[in-house]
């Protein structure tokens, strides 16, 4: 841990010492470490009390003696961010139940699994439908609901739908190629109280189908058929 918080240090503030001949600008690299190290204990989502922290750190600076030894500290940071990952997955819970809840009110919204799978058709398509054994060719995004992005798609992408989320595997059947779908999921059928940095959360994909079969069987049958309508064309 400490290999890599010194490696993020070096990238961050290395521009900081410009030319080799010059001389670090000493408050400004200061400034630019706590920003760094703020920033990462935000991302954590513990709730430190800041002018302990400083304090902790000056004493460090002098010598002083720890309130905790190492271990010990170590030991309280795991257990408290466990406790705020589960209060924050209680509180997921509750949004995504009432979000669910309220949108269901809204038109167009077609609801499966007992509510915790809603879609809206977005665009309609008119191609083939997507069937349960297909591998469909697809875009996507997914969000939670406060906007924060978790993942997309680079261009068209081959989706195996028993890899897929139990979810987003149920709010596909039965697209047609050209669709765009808004799918809104429960955790439950999501990644749960699991989920790496939003437990319990509810997610949105933004989907749309290109294809809606693509695996390599359906390609070959395909390219089988194209080649017997070229035949028959050639011999008439």
């Amino acid at each position: 841990m400490r290999k890599t918080l010194f490696a993020i240090l070096f990238i961050f503030l290395a521009p900081l010492f410009g030319e080799e001949e010059k001389k670090p600008d000493i408050a400004q690299l200061s400034e630019a470490m706590g920003h760094l190290i703020g920033k990462n204990l935000q991302s954590m989502g513990l709730p430190i009390d800041m002018d302990s922290l400083v304090k902790g750190m000056k004493d460090s600076s002098t010598g002083s003696g720890n309130a905790l030894s190492e271990e010990e500290c170590i030991q309280a940071l795991a257990e408290l961010q466990e406790e705020t990952r589960q209060i924050q997955a209680e509180k997921n819970l509750a949004e995504a139940n009432e979000f669910l809840k309220n949108n269901l009110k809204k038109k167009g919204i077609v609801s499966l699994e007992n509510g915790k799978v809603q879609y809206q058709i977005v665009q309609a398509g008119s191609g083939n439908a997507v069937q349960p054994y297909n591998s469909p060719l697809m875009r996507f995004k997914g969000r939670y609901l406060n906007g924060e992005t978790f993942g997309s798609s680079s261009g068209e992408e081959l989706v195996s739908l028993d890899d897929a989320i139990a979810g987003f595997n149920k709010g596909i059947i039965g697209m047609h190629e050209g669709e765009k779908r808004t799918l809104y999921i429960h955790p439950d059928l999501a990644y749960g109280p699991h989920g790496l940095s939003m437990p319990n959360a509810l997610i949105i994909f933004e989907v749309e189908l290109v294809k809606a079969d693509a695996s390599a069987d359906a390609q070959a049958a395909s390219n089988a058929e194209d080649e017997v309508i070229r035949t028959g064309d050639a011999i008439r």
